[in-house]
């Protein structure tokens, strides 16, 4: 590589083989030049190039690049026609891409978007109901296409594994509802009352309630996990090509395993209660032990046990629902996965909340 500057014009002129080319001192000499001389014009002659690879690709276009900052011209018309292309091609990419701003919308179009969304999220979740009770349909006909081990798989997991986590919050719910009575029921020295009253608020709401919001963040989660790990996996998809429903394969093992299971664990939450709240009555405000007990059970009634019982019905299913849909409607990264976990258990949790409101004044309408 040789070069000389005659009239403010750079000639350089390349002759030979350019393999893995690393002269230093002639590249670094030829940049000073084009820098220190006032060079307007730079002509490149290779006429006798013979053997190059990319180094040479480096060192003109670092060349060009330098003369374009400096508005200089370059003549490389005796370049072989695909060193030009690569050079055409290195300078066609636009290294800092504008970034784009984002459009500012106006208050209707906010409120229009917002509307747009609440209709197609509720249609999708209609839709996702309606496919659920179907194949709870066929498998009351027995035409469902769910594995057995699935659907134990899923007992398991929802069932026995969590007992001990319900025992013991249901154990402090008991506990704290009997130190809340006890403060007030200390006033007009009515203290062996608060067997009537942890053995009431348990039975008829706070075992259903305590229940839940564990079973929502404990298996609800891992229903959205999972499913949505299958979304991320392509597996889902793979059921789909082989003609094999998600609601029947996914869906339904779960929905009928929660189902099933969170009346038994809302029962087991209502006995670990009382439990807790005898502790209480029995070592703090010196209820005899066999009083506390009489009275606990003359406060059990079967229309309060039968709500109770109710809601957690209705919680298995409003949880087997929000994990499952959040699943499957799961995006295909492993922030989705992440974002369908939390989403599961904050609607499901909502969704609770509101079934206790409508089956609570549907019980005070109906008198129960």
């Amino acid at each position: 590589m040789k070069y000389k500057v005659e009239k403010n014009i750079l000639h350089l002129e390349l002759s030979g083989n350019y393999l893995e080319y690393a002269d230093d001192k002639t590249i670094t000499s030829l940049y000073l030049a084009i820098q220190d001389k006032a060079v307007k014009v730079i002509e490149i002659s290779a006429a006798g190039l013979q053997k190059w690879d990319s180094t040479l690709v480096v060192i003109l276009f670092s060349l060009e690049k330098l003369a374009r900052d400096r508005h200089i011209q370059i003549k490389d018309n005796q370049l072989p026609l695909n060193l030009k292309q690569l050079l055409e091609l290195a300078f066609s990419v636009n290294r800092n891409p504008v970034l784009k701003v984002p459009k500012q919308q106006g208050l209707l179009e906010k409120i229009g978007d917002w509307g747009i969304n609440i209709v197609q999220g509720s249609s999708k979740g209609f839709y996702f109901l309606y496919e659920s009770f179907c194949s709870f349909g066929r498998l009351l006909k027995g035409s469902a296409v769910m594995r057995p081990v699935d659907f134990l798989f899923s007992l398991e997991d929802c069932g026995y594994k969590a007992i001990p986590i319900v025992s013991l919050i249901s154990f402090m719910v008991g506990l704290i509802l009997a130190f809340v009575g006890a403060v007030q029921l200390k006033v007009f020295g009515a203290e062996i009352y608060v067997a009537s009253l942890v053995t009431i608020g348990m039975t008829r709401i706070m075992g259903a309630i305590m229940t839940g919001v564990i079973i929502a963040g404990r298996t609800g989660a891992s229903y959205a996990a999972t499913i949505g790990t299958m979304q991320v996996n392509e597996e889902i998809d793979a059921l789909k090509t082989m003609g094999i429903s998600v609601s029947d394969f996914l869906v339904l093992p779960r929905m009928s395993a929660l189902i099933l299971t969170m009346p038994l664990l809302t029962m087991w939450s209502d006995f670990m209660g009382m439990i807790g709240g005898a502790f209480v009555g029995i070592t703090m405000l010196d209820i005899p032990f066999q009083r506390y007990f009489e009275l606990s059970i003359e406060a059990i009634n079967l229309s309060n046990f039968l709500v109770g019982i109710f809601h957690g019905f209705v919680f298995g299913f409003v949880i087997a629902i929000c994990g499952c849909y959040y699943g499957v409607n799961c995006g295909r990264n492993a922030d989705s996965v992440g974002l369908a976990t939390t989403k599961a258990v904050v609607a499901a949790i909502v969704w609770m909340i509101v079934m206790t409101g409508i089956i609570t004044i549907l019980c005070e309408v109906l008198g129960i």
